[in-house]
This record gives C-alpha cells, sequence and structure tokens, in this order.
C-alpha cells in the first residue's frame, strides 16, 4: 500500500511505515495514492464480519502482509459483534459499543495494537494519544500490557465523562494518563508538539493512536460493510449513513468504504455545536472558533485532524460533494432527539441521538438509512437519566472501573511540563 502525506505528497510510506511513523512532516496525514474498487462486493457481504473484513484490509494494504497473518490479526481483533438494529421502517442502528470498552473505537484501537505489535519487532515504543472520550479506553485496553509498548494518554480534565475516564486511568502498569489542564483541542496541539520533536521521537519511538494512524481508520471501514450485510438483500442497494462527528475519522472511514464498493449513497457527517466543518461547507472559510463543551463531549473538537482526508476525496470527485452532508446540532435537539428515539422504543446516549437527528434532516427518498451508536448509554449515565427520566443499569466493565482509583496526574496545557513529565515517568535519560 502506497501512501503519501497530504501537507507533503514528497514524503510517500507503505502502511508499514505510515503505522510506525504515525503523523507525517508538517503535521500531515498520510492518505492512500489510489482507492481501488473491490470486485464482488455482493459476494463479500455473504461472509463473516472477520473473514470478510481481512479480505477488505488485505485489498487496501495489499501484499505488505500475508494474507494468513491478517486474517489471524483481524480475528483477535475483532471478536465482537456489530449488530444492526431495526429502529422503524427502513431506519436502522448500527451499534458499535460491544467490545470491551463500549465504545466504536475498540475496532481501531485492537487492529491497531495489533499492528504495532507486529512491526515493532521488539524495539520500544511509546504510544502517545489524545482522547475526547473513548478513544483513551479503547487505546489503553488494546496496549494494556503489551510487552515493549508504553502508552501515554492526554485528556480534558473534567470535560470527559467520569465512565469513560475511569475506564483507562485506572489500569496502571504501561498506561500512563495526564490531565490536561484544556480543552481536546489543547490536547491535541501537545500531540502534535510532540511529534514535532525529532529528539522526544528517537528517544521514545514515538507513535499515535488517534484516528490520524491509518491502521485505526482502515479498521474501521469494515464495520459499514458489516452493517450493510445485515440489511435484508433487497434494501442494501441504496444506502444512507449518518455518522456523529468529532475528530471526522469514522465518516472518513465510511467515505472510504463508499469509494472502494460499498453502496453508500449518502453521507451525514453530523456534528455538535462544534461546527466548524458546518459553517466550512457554506462559506469555505475554515475558521475554528473555542471549543464548546456539550453533552456529546466526544465531539467537542473544533479542529478536527481527519478533515483533510475527507476534503482529499471531495475534491478528486471520489465521493460526490452532492451527497455528503454535515450539520451542526444544538443541545436542545440532541435531548429531543433522545426523546424521540425512547418513545420508539431505542435508547441512545448523547452522540447516537446527533446521528440519529443528521439522517433524519438529511433523509434520502428509498434508501436503508442507517445511524452510528457510538458508545453504550451507560458510559453517559449522568446524563442520559438526567434528559430520559431513566435509571441506566451499569454494565460489569464500567461499575468495575468506576470503583478503582483513577491514577492520572494534573498537567498544564503547556508542551515542556509534557516533555519533562513524560521522561521523568518513562525513565528517559
Amino acid at each position: 500500500m502506497n501512501l503519501f502525506n497530504l501537507k507533503d505528497a514528497s514524503q510517500q510510506v507503505s502502511f508499514v511505515e505510515a503505522v510506525k511513523i504515525g503523523l507525517g512532516r508538517e503535521q500531515g496525514v498520510f492518505f492512500p495514492q489510489t482507492l481501488a474498487p473491490l470486485s464482488q462486493v455482493s459476494a463479500l457481504l455473504d461472509l463473516p464480519f472477520a473473514e470478510r473484513s481481512a479480505k477488505i484490509l488485505s485489498h487496501l494494504i495489499g501484499d505488505e502482509l500475508s494474507k494468513d497473518v491478517l486474517s489471524d490479526m483481524v480475528a483477535r481483533a475483532f471478536n465482537f459483534p456489530a449488530p444492526l438494529v431495526n429502529v422503524a421502517k427502513n431506519t436502522y442502528c448500527l451499534e458499535l459499543f460491544h467490545g470491551p470498552t463500549l465504545a466504536f473505537k475498540d475496532f481501531g484501537g485492537r487492529f491497531m495494537a495489533e499492528c504495532v505489535s507486529l512491526f515493532s519487532e521488539g524495539e520500544r515504543v511509546t504510544i502517545l494519544t489524545a482522547t475526547s472520550g473513548d478513544t483513551g479506553a479503547a487505546v489503553a485496553h488494546a496496549f494494556y500490557k503489551k510487552p515493549n509498548v508504553d502508552v501515554v494518554i492526554l485528556y480534558p480534565e473534567g470535560k470527559i465523562s467520569l465512565a469513560q475516564q475511569k475506564l483507562f486511568t485506572t489500569l496502571g502498569e504501561n498506561i500512563h494518563c495526564y490531565a490536561v489542564d484544556g480543552s481536546f483541542d489543547d490536547c491535541q496541539t501537545l500531540v502534535k508538539e510532540a511529534f514535532l520533536d525529532e529528539e522526544l521521537k528517537q528517544k521514545l519511538g514515538l507513535n499515535s493512536a488517534n484516528s490520524i494512524n491509518i491502521s485505526r481508520l482502515l479498521a474501521q471501514v469494515c464495520y459499514y460493510f458489516e452493517a450493510v450485510a445485515q440489511l435484508p438483500e433487497d434494501k442494501r442497494n441504496s444506502v444512507h449513513v449518518s455518522v456523529p462527528s468529532g475528530n471526522f475519522g469514522n465518516v472518513c472511514a465510511a467515505m472510504i468504504a463508499a469509494v472502494i464498493g460499498l453502496p453508500i449513497h449518502r453521507l451525514s457527517a453530523t456534528t455538535n455545536q462544534n461546527d466548524t466543518v458546518p459553517r466550512y461547507l457554506v462559506d469555505n472559510t475554515w475558521s475554528p472558533n473555542a471549543t464548546k463543551e456539550s453533552l456529546s463531549n466526544a465531539m467537542d473538537v473544533s479542529k478536527p485532524n481527519n478533515w483533510p482526508r475527507v476534503e482529499q476525496m471531495l475534491r478528486e470527485t471520489m465521493f460526490s460533494k452532492h451527497d455528503f452532508f454535515s450539520r451542526s446540532v444544538s443541545e436542545q435537539e440532541t435531548k429531543q432527539a433522545m426523546h424521540t428515539l425512547h418513545e420508539m422504543g431505542y435508547l441512545a446516549e448523547p452522540h447516537t441521538a446527533i446521528a440519529y437527528k443528521g439522517m433524519v434532516e438529511d433523509e434520502l427518498a428509498n434508501a436503508s438509512s442507517i445511524f452510528l451508536a457510538t458508545a453504550h448509554p451507560a458510559k453517559f449515565k449522568d446524563s442520559v437519566d438526567d434528559v430520559l427520566g431513566t435509571d441506566i443499569e451499569l454494565p460489569k466493565a464500567l461499575s468495575d472501573a468506576l470503583a478503582k482509583p483513577c491514577l492520572a496526574e494534573p498537567l498544564k496545557a503547556d508542551y515542556a511540563e509534557l516533555k519533562a513529565a513524560v521522561y521523568a515517568r518513562l525513565a528517559v535519560q
């Protein structure tokens, strides 16, 4: 697989190199030079999830990994379901929260862990990542106790749910967490600064597990095929997918799935009140505002790292601009969507409700409409119970994590302080 840096096209790398580097020169993300269509998509949809996913990833990655090795990696990473739930006529919800940390990022996190473990060949690796909620837990659990791997996670203090936080700040061992006095965008800025620091990169063997890493992104392509595979055969020809969007990695994966042949004819990338992309699509001016806190905190992102990849596909007309929608959903609209779904018999947390709202607003006639449930409602128990008057029972994974002490350390949004803290924690001279 040949990839190039979207900010410096002269930097061209293989899949293995892109996974190991993470972020390219000038903080550019890597993107495939070509996205060839799959043959016999309908036959692929008849295969089991893991088997189909291995074939899709083999098609995308090429001969850098043998089919047998890749099949084993996928079987270990995707060992939990992604059920499609029929909510109403022609309306479905793809539940991506049945993995170990109850969020969609388990798919990408676990596949990336398989890749890093294989590609590092025993050398020391430090995974540095920022999280707006669910990435931290998925990455922490995927790499927990992996030999020769340390994980450093930055999260905005007080701006993610306690359940999200406890799923990764209670592990210890090779998982090192910092509560940053700032926003998620501040955390992302620190990560980007670290990747510009050649000394730090060399001493730590630095890599990132954010969705900027191509291994995470490609893994997410697979569950869109799983969604369509679960539709009745007569409903697969035209599909509308609505994705709750913060950093825009998830909708980027959906677009890649469409480009290589999945019959997704409309995409909705619905945001909360952090509306940089919706405004950009209207006036063609990239003007991020200060990040606002919302019920859908995992989407509290004003500078989405994956937008350049989405824009590349739109610019090159791989996916039609006329079939791509991005709108902003207010806090009140989010609550109303939660109520609407609850009245329909489906319990949803705020991110899922935003995806539903976008699906309804951007509805494509005669299409099968799929909105994504990216997290278990119990991960946002306080807000869900408050909005809906419910009392959600906690899954064991959450209740166990909540009972443990938080091991995170406080950190100012200052790169020099981060570097000193990481050097001290990892005993780097």
